[in-house]
């Protein structure tokens, strides 16, 4: 089954390629080393696939993450490997209806919409409205706010706001990327509690000096901190806040 997927990843460029709508995409493979998580083994790899593009409806933004746990059982996990993804589809009212609705700082308005996939009851579906907004400085600013609507064994539903953006400086010939995500859950229930989990990444752009052009190939960190990770109420007994610096590799195709 992990064959079949990780064959449908590499072909899905061209695979989208083909379909008519499409506007642009972005394809990528992310390695990611670090230490001291918490709820799961302390040391974990991650490798990570990402598809962005644009249609001529909206956008989508997928990814899916395949774990290791260093040879150590991860947490909730049944061995020492596991995975998750989200597929992230959005309605533009721009492009559907034709019309210009941008306002203030407002670009374009969206149905934003987001699928949680995972190992055991990861299964949650999230919608709301979702905002373009041009801020100077910023490759791209996104706020999407959902309603979280789980599927299977959880029965919590809870509410999100994700702010998602792109930050690039020039650096001679290169640049040095600073983008990512926050996920806040505002409120909380007895069985999935709030939490924050911010997320960015700083990246200097290898590209230019190995002639390979500019946003192939960069090297940098990803900063990680999850407060009630997976919506654990942290307490002295079991420690469930992380916060954690990982080493990354990211190769764009």
């Amino acid at each position: 089954m992990r064959s079949l997927l990780l064959a449908g990843l590499i072909a899905s460029p061209a695979v989208f390629a083909a379909v008519p709508g499409m506007q642009w995409q972005d394809n990528s493979l992310t390695y990611l080393y670090a230490q001291h998580f918490t709820v799961d083994a302390g040391t974990q790899q991650t490798l990570t696939f990402e598809h962005a593009s644009g249609w001529n409806w909206g956008d989508i933004f997928f990814f899916t993450d395949g774990y290791r746990f260093n040879g150590q059982r991860g947490g909730f996990h049944d061995d020492n490997t596991s995975y998750y993804g989200e597929f992230s589809p959005r309605l533009s009212a721009s492009k559907l209806t034709g019309k210009d609705v941008a306002f203030g700082i407002v670009s374009d308005v969206l149905l934003a919409s987001t699928y949680e996939f995972g190992e055991g009851d990861v299964n949650t579906l999230l919608l709301g409205p979702g905002f373009d907004l041009t801020l100077p400085g910023f490759d791209y600013f996104q706020l999407n706010f959902y309603k979280r609507l789980p599927r299977g064994d959880r029965d919590s539903t809870t509410y999100q706001i994700t702010p998602a953006w792109k930050v690039s400086f020039p650096v001679g010939d290169s640049q040095i990327i600073v983008d990512g995500y926050i996920d806040w859950v505002v409120n909380n229930d007895k069985t999935y509690r709030h939490n924050l989990h911010i997320n960015p990444q700083i990246k200097y752009d290898l590209g230019p000096a190995l002639n390979i052009g500019k946003n192939k190939l960069l090297v940098g960190i990803e900063y990680d901190y999850w407060q009630n990770k997976y919506g654990i109420a942290n307490s002295q007994d079991f420690r469930t806040t992380q916060n954690v610096t990982n080493l990354i590799v990211k190769y764009h195709f």
